[in-house]
């Protein structure tokens, strides 16, 4: 087990932003997805997000929605989704879950945080639920060793980004899009402004908090210019899109999910 820091720090020293990837456990299915975060991990991931699919996904747009429903209908549950991360953690990459917290209510915080740390897991990425409303998942992920990863966005006050960063562990994700997530043609103009108010407002002793950026990124030279000012790029829903257009051929699927891997870590670099 590691903490997504380690990766910051490596990326850091090789004078570049990390790329951070996501796909759902599950999908297409719980051995595929293992297939597929493994090549990714092969093309140049440096962290994996391992998404927990729920059944009320509402901050996910329709890709996500899809590959999500796909891993529910295909009978996916939480014992699955441990047994991807311990998979994926086995390659070396830091490698958390990120969920909704309904899923983690129910299977028990201290539990799940026990046996996240046992599948190797680095940590949490809780989209809907703050620092202030999450002192049972704080208290239990401290207990483990395990990452915090809290979101901030455009519209957080410098208040709530202080406390969010003080919080954090790993990193701290830069929602820099209002709305559900997915693949855009352009980036947003808010994302550096957010990163930079986020870095300002990190307490002292977290002022080396890497900040990952989330905005829809799709290609390198998207990731290019998020990674010329934030310390990690985070793509989700084009690597799941990369896999739902080639559904009829698995192996298409993983092919071209290797191809986008290594134009995005390309973009990284290049930035």
């Amino acid at each position: 087990m590691s903490s997504a820091t380690t990766a910051f720090e490596k990326c850091r020293a090789e004078g570049r932003a990390a790329l951070v990837g996501y796909l759902p456990a599950g999908f297409p299915t719980v051995d595929g997805s293992i297939e597929a975060m493994k090549a990714m991990v092969d093309a140049g991931c440096d962290v994996i997000e391992v998404g927990l699919p729920y059944s009320d996904p509402v901050m996910d747009g329709p890709t996500i929605q899809a590959a999500a429903q796909q891993a529910l209908e295909g009978g996916i549950r939480t014992r699955d989704v441990l047994r991807v991360v311990e998979a994926v953690a086995g390659t070396g990459v830091p490698t958390l879950v990120m969920t909704y917290w309904n899923p983690i209510e129910r299977y028990g915080v201290e539990t799940f945080a026990a046996d996240l740390a046992g599948a190797g897991g680095a940590g949490l990425i809780t989209p809907d639920i703050t620092p202030d409303f999450g002192q049972d998942w704080i208290a239990a992920a401290d207990a483990h060793d395990l990452d915090k990863v809290f979101l901030v966005a455009p519209s957080s006050t410098d208040a709530r980004i202080a406390m969010t960063t003080a919080a954090c562990r790993g990193f701290v994700y830069a929602t820099a899009v209002m709305g559900v997530t997915g693949a855009r043609t352009t980036t947003s103009d808010l994302a550096g402004p957010l990163v930079s108010r986020t870095r300002a407002l990190s307490p002292s002793e977290g002022a080396d908090l890497p900040v990952g950026v989330g905005l829809g990124v799709s290609n390198g030279d998207q990731a290019a210019e998020v990674a010329s000012y934030a310390d990690g790029v985070i793509v989700g829903s084009a690597f799941v899109r990369a896999l739902l257009d080639h559904a009829d051929d698995p192996s298409a699927g993983i092919a071209a999910l290797r191809t986008l891997t290594e134009d995005l870590a390309e973009g990284v670099r290049r930035a």
